[in-house]
């Protein structure tokens, strides 16, 4: 008896969260800028295309408010992001953590063709490295990841990688 009147006070509360639309900061076009980052993935150099380096999940999660990336590279530094849209700050906001014990914040947002984040990311020998993303949707579906680094604050900027992230087959 208390069971089913446990069962029968708690179904409204079920019934009002499954029909609870998602907040409407997570609905607007700022955050879902990154949505084109979203799905699962075969990462390779731009550099040399036939060379698989890593496979990426990217995730969309809690009703739109965060995408997740799952970084999986074919050798044992994983790790991943959590990334979402602070409309407070007007900034899209990523957080890395990896298997070696790193972790960077970065900042940026969307310059029109590409979401751009800047953070201090350090490396070994460059305890203040800051490092620039660039990820660029194109044109067949797949998403090009260019990073740049420099070692003093901002002034130049050298390569460090350039990835095409194309869409698994499985």
């Amino acid at each position: 008896m208390k069971l089913t009147l446990i069962i029968f006070l708690l179904m409204p509360v079920a019934a009002i969260a499954a029909t609870t639309p998602p907040p409407a900061g997570c609905a607007t076009k700022e955050s879902r800028q990154f949505d084109f980052w979203v799905g699962r993935w075969d990462v390779h150099p731009k550099a040399t295309p036939q060379t698989q380096v890593a496979t990426s999940l990217i995730e969309n999660l809690y009703h739109g408010c965060a995408i997740r990336e799952n970084w999986m590279p074919l050798n044992d530094h994983k790790g991943g992001s959590i990334n979402a849209w602070s409309p407070e700050n007007k900034v899209w906001r990523q957080f890395w953590a990896d298997s070696d014990g790193g972790s960077a914040l970065f900042e940026g947002g969307w310059n029109g063709k590409a979401m751009v984040l800047t953070g201090v990311w350090p490396q070994p020998g460059h305890p203040t490295q800051m490092t620039r993303m660039t990820y660029t949707p194109l044109s067949d579906g797949s998403v090009e990841q260019m990073g740049v680094t420099s070692d003093d604050n901002g002034k130049t900027w050298q390569p460090s990688f350039d990835f095409i992230y194309v869409r698994a087959k499985t």
